[in-house]
């Protein structure tokens, strides 16, 4: 279960897999099931579209901590992080959850400050989606792991599927990524943690899936999207 993570959790992956979309809905599960502080920082300074930034409010509504720019303004998007972010690495009573930069490109910022994270304190979630250009095949995610665990200076823990196209996802695109992540698993012997779809397929998924179901709200997605 999400609870039974680590305590400090990343979510990383190539552009447009999707990190962002479950970091959020993550982090909202997440709120559910602990005490205490709940903080969702977004360290995506390299892609301005679709931030877990933009659902502010909400998070503060719902009881989550957010973290983003160190400059507060909603007209100028630039690549400032906030010293706050530091505060619950080290604050071990706070449960928190990273977006981190698509690529090896947004790796770079965790890696200024990968000395703060104690191994035992940690996982490094790689989201995956087999319907992205460039991550279709293990081979080609086992590239960007490699590439994102370099910069980034801290090792992938966990495998998630987020195989999808949008509102149009079939339980046929999330068993396609399930063959990816299943073999990048065996591979590397890194474990699927959680499998994302839509709220709408929870039901209609095999119950022998490797992993847990995370459903998926479009949080960052408006309805005309």
């Amino acid at each position: 279960m999400i609870k039974d993570d680590k305590r400090i959790r990343l979510f990383i992956g190539h552009y447009g897999s999707g990190k962002s979309e479950v970091s959020i809905n993550y982090v909202t599960t997440l709120r559910k099931q602990v005490e205490g502080e709940v903080a969702l920082a977004d360290l995506d300074v390299v892609n301005v579209y679709f931030r877990t930034r933009e659902k502010k409010d909400l998070m503060k509504e719902l009881g989550i901590t957010p973290i983003d720019s160190s400059i507060e303004t909603t007209t100028l998007d630039v690549p400032a992080v906030s010293a706050e972010i530091m505060r619950p690495l080290h604050d071990k009573s706070v449960n928190y959850v990273i977006d981190v930069g698509g690529d090896n490109v947004g790796g770079r910022v965790v890696g200024r400050f990968a000395k703060q994270f104690e191994q035992d304190d940690y996982d490094m979630f790689y989201v995956v989606n087999a319907n992205r250009e460039k991550t279709q095949t293990a081979k080609e995610v086992l590239g960007y792991i490699d590439a994102i665990e370099a910069s980034s200076k801290l090792k992938v823990t966990g495998l998630v599927n987020n195989t999808h196209m949008l509102r149009e996802t079939t339980v046929e695109d999330i068993l396609k990524g399930q063959e990816v992540a299943r073999e990048v698993s065996k591979i590397r012997n890194i474990p699927i943690k959680y499998v994302c779809c839509l709220e709408s397929l929870v039901d209609k998924l095999p119950t022998d899936l490797e992993g847990d179901i995370l459903p998926i709200k479009l949080y960052l997605r408006e309805d005309w999207m």
